[in-house]
């Protein structure tokens, strides 16, 4: 048998999220349908974090067990043939069995987009949250978002249903950059809430919006007052870029591989 680990992007609009779920089409069902089809294996795969329904990945990454005669590095060419153009794989390698694509990550990282301005773009709807019924003020957003680096109990940002047996992790990163109209929110940590992503940038836009103040944001994940946390951001501007690990097992991927330009800048 051969681990082979996949670098792949998916527009998450069109799927239920990654996990296979019984009566909507998912990302893993549809990889693993096509797996199937190519290999007459079942074959399951295991990716580095769950993405909700609607969420997009620039460079999710998973890995899966199999006994079939193909060149490793050809598998990205041959899935690719097959899947919908929703989902694309840029690079397949062979990696060590003891690798893992969840468990041996070092961080993740998830990015925000949100248009702040007042003409929507035919060209980013379906990739950022148009919200632009007032002028969002990135400077307290920002201030906002001081202390939060570090390992936190961040109960207050999981939404309900998660099966996680803490919701204590470690953010290693976290910038907000206004581009333009465009406010750009990256986090890296160790593992993610349910849902945090989006109830943290959704308590953001009220900080813009001079709903809240910053102390009020802080002392709301700090004190751990879920039931304060009310609105959070859709899942259409949310993305998976990618994955971190000790090793660099993936060689001819980029940055500009996993996000485009025009939304990408600032990426590291």
């Amino acid at each position: 048998m051969k681990r082979v680990a996949l670098v792949i992007q998916y527009d998450g609009s069109y799927f239920s999220g990654w996990q296979r779920q019984k009566n909507a089409i998912s990302v893993q069902e549809t990889i693993e349908n096509c797996l199937f089809k190519i290999s007459n294996q079942i074959i399951k795969t295991f990716a580095s974090g769950r993405t909700d329904a609607g969420v997009h990945a620039s460079g999710q990454v998973i890995h899966f067990d199999i006994d079939f005669v193909i060149p490793i590095d050809r598998y990205a060419d041959v899935l690719n043939s097959r899947l919908p153009h929703t989902i694309r794989i840029l690079e397949s390698v062979e990696v060590k069995n003891s690798w893992h694509a969840c468990y041996s990550a070092v961080y993740r990282h998830y990015r925000y987009v949100i248009n702040n301005s007042k003409i929507p773009n035919l060209f980013l709807n379906k990739w950022s949250w148009h919200r632009y019924q007032k002028y969002l003020d990135e400077f307290s957003m920002s201030i906002a978002l001081d202390g939060m680096i570090g390992e936190h109990d961040f109960f207050a940002f999981q939404k309900s249903g998660s099966n996680r047996s803490t919701s204590v992790t470690t953010i290693k990163y976290i910038k907000l950059e206004r581009t333009e109209d465009l406010i750009l929110i990256d986090i890296k940590a160790t593992g993610f809430l349910y849902g945090m992503v989006r109830s943290i940038v959704g308590q953001l836009v009220l900080v813009g919006e001079k709903k809240i103040t910053p102390d009020i944001f802080k002392d709301r994940w700090v004190f751990k007052k879920k039931y304060d946390v009310r609105e959070s951001a859709p899942a259409k501007g949310l993305c998976f870029v990618n994955s971190v690990y000790e090793e660099n097992i993936f060689k001819r991927i980029n940055k500009n591989d996993l996000f485009p330009k025009f939304v990408i800048r600032g990426y590291s």
